[in-house]
């Protein structure tokens, strides 16, 4: 076939596909995935050192698929521009992928491929750092798929050939020779498919023209004018019906690719993405691909793909019609930096699930959306959302903690900076030059954040990024008869040993017994720390995180003794006292610490199982708080040393 390749590329050019067609030099100016059916599979992958010393400015695709045959040809045009002087360039692409020749303005030049999937052209002569120049490859094979199948070949309706691609995360290579790594956008791109009559092909952009071609074939050419990687290149090939929802409160149409069996339902189920489209716009910014399209295609997979501009959908629920419009934002117009930082793109598009839970159907749904993704994200005492093991497809996209606890992480900064701040510094996030259409690590997010805020956040990810598993509550709740005073001691459990603290203000819900309500947020920092809050009401239950702002499982809430009856329980004296204050106990108590403050509020003595004997000779003269803590609640006796 590469011959056959070489004669219609030449036709495509003495018929009217010229480079004008392509793209002026001016462009130099310019739900979830199926994760755990992939959970073992590794891949031998780092990012190639061959490929940094120079920078992708332009693709020409030309690829000749049939999705009846398990087959592609094509020439990939790369424009780059050298980092340093270049001797040789290296692209990314599977040893199982045969080059027929590679062409320097078209003059042939030497190439070699290895076993370490490198494509090696050597250049005649040395290429200056700084200078703009491009080489075409010729090439062809059946791709080995990987991944979540970056190339496939399959069947819809009755047995009708379907051909898809899906090179998240290391898959591009396997299909077509180009730069597989994260630290190098593709500024544009020009994609043509070259494929039987009866079918369409769906890719990334805008549809520039669909022209008949010899023997039977379509040429269909796709323009994305925006920076792309390599992974979200993509294109589909069916007998797809076609159809656009264009309102009328949207500047641009979203194209809709499906198999025509499926037209009419599909139909329903894509319409509520124009009203997707308007709340991301409003919380968020205008849809970064507002001067191209948006659409789908649909594909034989079980989940959805985010490809720039067009999202493969394997099916039509509104979740994953907003978890994969969410990525436009969150991972194709700012992409993660690494796969170790994969949350920055699932964790944002299934929170951004959740928000439309809450922006169209209320807060008692949001609620239990939030109350699902907990209970998910809890059902294993450890695992971080910091991916620490990036040869694993499972473990990058793990469902429970790139996905669910990624997404629970941005519910509790919102909750913790309260909306204003969050929202304006995702906002921030978004419109940051240096990460806008490009790359962003989690200290990109946590630096805008704390901008937005006025609050570090150092901690918070330490506990709950880096961090694994999740705290279990308990809150030791009395209150004054005398002034209502409600006092809660709150202890807190680990069930990881690499935190051993999680900081966060945590939630508590009181109810009085007509009904009364008093939500209170404890900012709490250490462990057994003690709070008091004035009621106007006799509280009769207190809920920790009812509403499930926290990740956390099986907290507690038990009462204990007010102080009142704690004074007829525990008895301190002398007082005044001189070296050795006594403590008396009655009935079945334990203390479990005290701690003496001064007149100034400082911590002058903490015992913890202290004895019934407290010397007192450290202590200077004068007044001081004695705190007594027991399993039963707390009791305060101001005491005079003497």
């Amino acid at each position: 076939m590469k011959y056959f390749l070489r004669f219609v590329l030449l036709l495509f050019s003495l018929l009217g596909y010229g480079q004008e067609d392509l793209m002026s030099f001016d462009y130099l100016n310019e739900i979830s995935k199926d994760e755990m059916k992939y959970a073992a599979r590794k891949v031998a992958f780092k990012a190639n050192p061959n490929t940094v010393n120079y920078d992708i400015k332009y693709h020409r695709l030309y690829w000749v698929v049939d999705p009846a045959i398990a087959e592609i040809e094509g020439e990939v045009t790369t424009h780059f521009t050298a980092n340093n002087d270049m001797d040789e360039i290296v692209f990314d692409l599977a040893d199982n992928m045969t080059v027929s020749g590679v062409k320097q303005r078209g003059v042939d030049l030497t190439f070699s491929q290895n076993n370490n999937d490198e494509l090696i052209i050597k250049f005649p002569a040395t290429i200056s750092a700084k200078k703009l120049d491009s080489v075409s490859i010729s090439y062809s094979g059946n791709p080995v798929s990987s991944g979540f199948g970056s190339f496939e070949i399959s069947t819809h309706g009755s047995n009708v050939p379907v051909l898809w691609t899906l090179s998240e995360p290391y898959g591009a290579k396997g299909w077509w020779p180009c730069k597989q790594d994260l630290i190098d956008k593709i500024d544009s791109v020009d994609i043509f498919i070259q494929h039987p009559s009866q079918y369409k092909a769906a890719s990334n952009g805008v549809l520039m023209s669909e022209k008949p071609w010899i023997f039977g074939n379509t040429i269909t050419h796709w323009r994305h004018k925006h920076p792309i990687p390599a992974y979200l290149i993509a294109i589909a090939v069916t007998n797809y019906s076609v159809y656009k929802d264009n309102p009328k409160s949207l500047d641009f149409d979203i194209v809709n690719y499906v198999y025509p069996e499926d037209l009419s339902a599909t139909k329903a189920r894509t319409a509520v993405t124009t009203d997707i489209m308007i709340l991301f716009n409003e919380l968020f910014e205008m849809y970064p691909f507002a001067d191209e399209k948006y659409g789908h295609a649909q594909f034989g997979w079980g989940g959805g793909m985010e490809h720039t501009t067009m999202s493969f959908m394997g099916s039509w629920s509104r979740g994953l019609i907003a978890h994969e419009l969410a990525h436009q934002w969150f991972g194709n117009k700012i992409t993660c930096g690494s796969w170790q930082d994969i949350w920055l793109n699932e964790g944002f598009a299934t929170y951004l699930d959740g928000l439309v839970y809450e922006n169209f159907e209320g807060e008692d749904t949001f609620k239990q959306w939030r109350r699902f993704v907990v209970d998910q994200v809890t059902q294993s005492p450890s695992g971080s959302t910091f991916v620490n093991d990036t040869t694993s497809v499972g473990r990058i996209f793990n469902g429970r903690l790139s996905y669910r606890k990624g997404a629970m992480i941005l519910h509790m900064l919102r909750y913790k900076l309260g909306d204003d701040a969050f929202f304006r510094g995702i906002k921030n996030y978004l419109k940051d030059p240096d990460l806008a259409f490009s790359y962003a690590l989690t200290s990109d997010l946590q630096r805008h954040l704390e901008e937005a805020s006025g609050k570090g956040l150092e901690e918070f990810f330490k506990d709950w990024y880096y961090g694994e598993g999740y705290p279990s509550y308990e809150a030791i709740w009395s209150q004054k008869e005398s002034d209502l005073i409600l006092n809660i001691r709150i202890r807190q459990e680990q069930s990881h040993p690499s935190v051993s603290f999680f900081e966060m203000p945590v939630p508590v819900t009181v109810t009085g017994p007509f009904g009364e309500i008093e939500k209170l947020r404890l900012e709490v920092s250490e462990n057994d720390q003690m709070f008091s809050a004035q009621l106007n009401f006799r509280a009769i239950s207190v809920e920790i995180d009812p509403d499930y702002q926290l990740i956390s499982k099986n907290n507690n809430a038990v009462l204990g003794l007010d102080d009142d009856s704690l004074q007829n329980m525990i008895s301190v004296y002398p007082n005044p006292a001189t070296d050795v204050l006594n403590i008396g106990l009655k009935g079945i108590i334990q203390i479990e610490k005290i701690t003496i403050y001064n007149i100034l509020g400082e911590k002058m003595m903490e015992k913890k199982d202290p004895s019934n004997r407290i010397s007192l000779q450290r202590l200077e003269f004068g007044l001081h708080l004695v705190v007594i803590e027991t399993d039963q609640g707390t009791m305060r006796k101001t005491i005079l040393k003497k």
